[in-house]
């Protein structure tokens, strides 16, 4: 095995005992794949990690441009990469550490787009009824009831299990990026779908079952981060009509109609998990958004 590629799964066995989750893992294994393929010429190995310098590094960034890949795409790879040789300068084994001096591209400033809360509740309200078809009703609709009522990300949602669920105080504990624990309350709405959904909850009689998970699919195992989605996509088609809402979606409406609302920020940010207020804060920009746009179609000044 190419030494480059023997450092590789050296660091994603690394990432492996840190808890690092199983889409972080795969995506940087993916990305460190391709950046080994890259530097290995057609029946030769890649340089070893030793061998790297910046400009080899640069190479790279600018093949990246090239391809007019999105600039949260290169940061994540470049994240990866950072990382692979920050592991094996932290190990001793390079000299130096030449990916420390990339620079990365900027991401654009984007707000976040979500449905208002009426679009949003016909959504969430119209999944599971009879005439969809579905294998699962009464899952999808407490899928829905938590993402959007309780404004988890999808691989938080997925990975619930039963114990971490407290139906007399209605709190779920949840964990997040980097394995860190938070409570989130969930309503009356999420309590009556999650009543049902036990209810009609069927262990699969296989070797493989995992009883503990909340979410579980036809073979009676936890359902996928993929899985969901595809779940989420088929009821924001088949309902909303609006195949651009995603999980993520609801977890952007939650924060901008609680905001909305009246809700504080700093409660904001602990009930979605972020580390840093400032990355809540841009659901402020939201609202003031909303609020201009009324403001511009309905006050007489502004038409001035």
């Amino acid at each position: 095995m190419a030494e480059l590629n023997k450092a590789i799964d050296d660091y994603l066995e690394s990432l492996t005992q840190r808890n690092e989750s199983a889409h972080t893992l795969r995506n940087y294994g993916a990305d460190l794949r391709e950046f080994a393929a890259y530097f290995s010429p057609p029946g030769a190995e890649p340089p070893a990690p030793a061998d790297f310098d910046l400009p080899m590094l640069r190479e790279w960034l600018a093949h990246l441009y090239e391809r007019e890949q999105k600039p949260a795409t290169i940061r994540r790879k470049m994240a990866s990469l950072r990382g692979l040789f920050h592991y094996l300068s932290r190990e001793h084994r390079v000299r130096s550490d030449p990916a420390r001096l990339l620079r990365l591209p900027k991401m654009p400033k984007s707000l976040p787009q979500s449905p208002n809360a009426e679009t949003t509740n016909a959504l969430v309200d119209g999944v599971g009824r009879e005439d969809q078809d579905r294998p699962y009703p009464v899952r999808d609709r407490l899928l829905f009831e938590i993402l959007y009522g309780c404004g988890v990300r999808i691989s938080e949602a997925v990975g619930l299990n039963l114990d971490d669920i407290d139906q007399t105080e209605r709190w779920l504990r949840v964990r997040g990026k980097g394995k860190k624990e938070r409570q989130v309350p969930y309503g009356g709405k999420a309590a009556e779908a999650l009543s049902a959904y036990l209810a009609a909850r069927v262990i699969a009689p296989v070797p493989d079952a995992e009883p503990r998970a909340l979410f579980l699919n036809h073979r009676g195992r936890r359902i996928t981060d993929r899985g969901a989605r595809r779940i989420v996509e088929f009821y924001a088609a088949y309902v909303a009509h609006d195949s651009s809402i995603h999980p993520h979606t609801l977890r952007h409406a939650f924060a901008t109609h609680l905001l909305s609302d009246g809700a504080d920020l700093r409660s904001i940010q602990e009930l979605l998990g972020h580390a840093r207020l400032a990355t809540t804060q841009k659901y402020t920009r939201v609202s003031l958004t909303d609020l201009m746009r009324v403001y511009d179609g309905a006050h007489p000044k502004a038409k001035d």
